[in-house]
């Protein structure tokens, strides 16, 4: 999937602290965004690997009170523990990792008039891929400096970064299944 985060400065890599590949993309899956929920056959198909190695990853995530589940229907479906004392850190830890925090911290402080973020498409929905979506709410932005540093993030993760930026009121419709990253 593609998922390393490397940066000259401070490498964040994820994977020196958990070798299973397919933990990290559970992880991602389910804390980069609380509202995401998933069965397991739907995580088989999505993530290419074997029914039996994503059912350890989630039973000891359960065990762990990390991940919550309901039947819908004959499926147990799994959602993220909003309400575990590390869920926070670890969304924060996420974050990090795909480099989001770096460039919304950024973007606030150097831009204009950032009223919101989100986090829309695939990344939104935890399905981490080759391009970040992102929505910029507000007004007064200093279009070459996003570019510039849409291009210096883009140096330091494994993916594109597509962004659009909206007046606020005008986000109405593209944020359905966003993931809110920051707000004033």
């Amino acid at each position: 999937m593609g998922l390393t985060r490397r940066s000259h400065q401070n490498p964040i890599l994820l994977e020196s602290l958990i070798t299973s590949q397919t933990r990290i993309k559970l992880l991602v899956k389910f804390f980069l965004n609380s509202a995401t929920f998933a069965y397991l056959r739907g995580l088989e198909s999505e993530f290419e690997e074997s029914s039996n190695a994503i059912r350890l990853e989630l039973n000891r995530f359960e065990q762990a009170g990390l991940l919550t589940s309901f039947s819908e229907g004959n499926k147990k479906m799994y959602q993220a523990n909003t309400k575990h004392p590390f869920f926070t850190d670890i969304h924060k830890l996420l974050l990090k990792y795909v480099g989001i925090d770096q460039l919304i911290n950024e973007v606030v402080s150097h831009i204009g008039n950032l009223e919101r973020a989100y986090i829309t498409g695939d990344f939104a929905k935890g399905k981490p891929g080759k391009l970040l979506d992102l929505l910029l709410v507000g007004t007064d932005f200093d279009q070459d400096y996003i570019r510039k540093l849409v291009h210096k993030a883009e140096e330091n993760v494994s993916f594109r970064i597509n962004y659009a930026i909206v007046a606020p009121g005008e986000e109405d419709g593209k944020v359905e299944k966003a993931l809110l990253v920051w707000s004033t």
